[in-house]
């Protein structure tokens, strides 16, 4: 893991920089088709053509989110995982876990995963104690629910945004504290589906991809996991706005469109050099 954990630390990050998180599934319920892949063998070739598009990460998941779904055993979950995330591991990607438990999230770290996506918002005691005694980066997550399966309806009123911001910051706070030395990103939640009205929701997820500049109150880089909608020309609009607006990491399903744009829009590719 510390050859790995050195090239998360190397990364660069500045107001000119947008780094790509490139989105593996190993749900085969995952609702977005093409980034799914049917073996860890798939997993790794994927994984190389997404590597040679631009992108610094590779988030791998193999719990779907979507709250219709059902929640996989830690078990089952570490089964799917695990022989691509060592496929992955041995050929030099920096790795992201997307889980919300604690089980999966300590094998993925003693895999060789060196940034954990915790879903679940960061907050449950097992995961922050891994993150602090193993150096590993996270991602502190704003949730409205347990995890992506127990959510309701999210909170839509004004200001909203902000609120969001002040959170993070909070969290971010209380985990540097609590001994969370790691390299830390924040991400205002923006993948979460919630049984909101829909096209509110996404007006709320613009609002608050405008609001990146509060986000950065945490004092930690800026991760924008890109809304992915039914309607490619509306994807790609949250795309763009995500990059003009500064994000330091956008979490992507549409990997060739964002390495594309990133610096078409003037910006530089975080894993370029």
């Amino acid at each position: 893991m510390s050859a790995s954990l050195d090239r998360l630390r190397a990364l660069e990050f500045g107001p000119d920089i947008t780094h790509v998180m490139a989105v593996v599934n190993l749900s085969p319920e995952s609702r977005v088709a093409h980034s799914k892949v049917g073996s860890p063998a798939e997993a790794l070739q994927r994984a190389r053509e997404y590597r040679d598009l631009g992108a610094s990460f590779i988030d791998l998941g193999a719990q779907s989110s979507h709250f219709e779904n059902a929640p996989l055993t830690p078990a089952e979950e570490i089964e799917r995982m695990l022989p691509a995330l060592s496929l992955l591991v041995d050929d030099g990607f920096v790795v992201s876990v997307d889980t919300w438990k604690p089980d999966v999230a300590i094998a993925a770290v003693e895999a060789g995963a060196v940034i954990v996506n915790d879903t679940g918002g960061l907050e449950d005691p097992a995961i922050v104690a891994l993150v602090r005694d193993t150096g590993v980066g996270a991602v502190a997550m704003h949730i409205e629910g347990a995890n992506p399966l127990q959510v309701g309806y999210r909170a839509l009123e004004d200001g909203r945004p902000e609120i969001v911001a002040e959170g993070l910051a909070d969290r971010v706070r209380a985990l540097r504290a609590a001994g969370v030395s790691g390299p830390l990103l924040v991400d205002p939640g923006l993948s979460i589906n919630y049984r909101s009205d829909y096209e509110a929701y996404g007006q709320l997820q613009l609002a608050t991809i405008r609001a990146i500049e509060a986000l950065r109150r945490s004092g930690e880089p800026v991760l924008i996991p890109v809304p992915r909608k039914a309607q490619t020309h509306r994807m790609l609009a949250y795309l763009t706005l995500s990059i003009e607006y500064g994000a330091d990491v956008l979490r992507v399903h549409d990997v060739e469109a964002a390495c594309d744009l990133v610096p078409l829009l003037g910006r530089r590719l975080g894993a370029t050099g």
